[in-house]
């Protein structure tokens, strides 16, 4: 029987406020005023400051603060795979004037994991943009007894049970990438999950976890300053800033070319014309040069795709992820 799993390609709150306007006091009218005057637009992000997600969202809504005049407010809701801020956002107004910046697993993860979800995937939010394409890196602490992804798998099935790694969130894609390789590969490990990319990062720097999928920005930054070493990455094709670093399919590893995202949802019942508008507006920050070139030097490939097009994405990827989830019969409130 071949139970390897398929491939698919594809707390305290921190908050910072981009920009100084009074409040407007007039209600929005129209899609074509948005943002309206002086109306604050706040983005939940629910997970920690300091991320790489989180300078992502951080820089985007500096540039929409600077082409609009309106303030926008990046606001951290980490907690419980991305539940909690996910949550706040559902039960906002419909205005888009709330928004929600998070990762492919609240939409297409978390409803296979959990049994009793806060909110309902689809429902409770509108696609707004698809703002880049995002995957991890198969990374390991400088001081690891193993010098590539074969030595890494050769040395766990020598010593079952002794390696570690980490990830950010419980049933997040770098626990569940860390799954697939294991069942793939035959290796065991123990999984140590942490409170968000931060910790996880402090433990695998540390040498607290031996391996981890981190998130590109991570994983470039900190190959940069000689503090991790990267195997490979969990994508269909190489990244453009790491040409010279195969794919894990490269090394015989199947299962792992996962293209995730980052992107904005509203409120469910946001109206089509509005979302468009919203999207409109985030993709002309998003396409700037200098927004463009600082995204794509950390890994992560800028997209922009609009709310139409997007939903499909996400109900694509929700069916993926589904059946990856199934195989591995992963559930996170039996």
């Amino acid at each position: 029987m071949n139970n390897s799993i398929p491939g698919i390609c594809r707390s305290f709150a921190c908050t910072l406020v981009i920009g100084t306007l009074p409040f407007a006091t007039s209600a929005f009218a129209s899609s074509a005023e948005w943002p309206a005057s002086g109306k604050p637009v706040t983005i939940v992000a629910p997970f920690s400051a300091g991320s790489g997600a989180d300078g992502l969202v951080r820089r985007l809504a500096q540039q929409v603060n600077k082409q609009t005049g309106v303030p926008v407010i990046v606001e951290n809701k980490p907690g419980a795979s991305t539940t909690i801020g996910a949550d706040a956002v559902a039960r906002a107004k419909p205005d888009g004037y709330t928004l929600l910046y998070t990762y492919v697993l609240t939409h297409a993860q978390n409803p296979h994991l959990f049994k009793n979800l806060s909110y309902d995937a689809f429902k409770d939010f509108t696609p707004i943009l698809k703002v880049v394409d995002s995957a991890t890196i198969l990374a390991v602490n400088n001081t690891a007894p193993f010098g590539s992804t074969q030595e890494l798998i050769e040395y766990a099935r020598q010593h079952p049970g002794k390696l570690n790694y980490g990830s950010y969130n419980v049933g997040s894609t770098a626990h569940l990438n860390s799954e697939i390789l294991m069942r793939n590969t035959g290796i065991d490990a123990v999984h140590i999950p942490y409170k968000g990319s931060a910790d996880a990062l402090v433990g695998l720097l540390s040498g607290d976890i031996h391996f981890a999928f981190v998130d590109t920005a991570t994983a470039v930054n900190q190959a940069r300053a000689g503090k991790l070493r990267l195997f490979g990455t969990a994508t269909d094709e190489r990244l453009k800033v790491l040409p010279d670093l195969p794919t894990l399919s490269e090394q015989g590893i199947q299962g792992l070319d996962v293209v995730g995202w980052q992107a904005i949802f509203a409120p469910g019942g946001v109206p089509e014309e509005l979302a468009e508008q919203i999207a409109g507006v985030f993709r002309r920050a998003l396409r700037e040069p200098e927004v463009t070139e600082s995204f794509e030097s950390q890994g992560v490939q800028v997209s922009g795709t609009g709310p139409k097009e997007f939903a499909g994405i996400v109900r694509r990827d929700y069916e993926h992820w589904g059946q990856i989830i199934k195989a591995l019969d992963l559930k996170l409130d039996r």
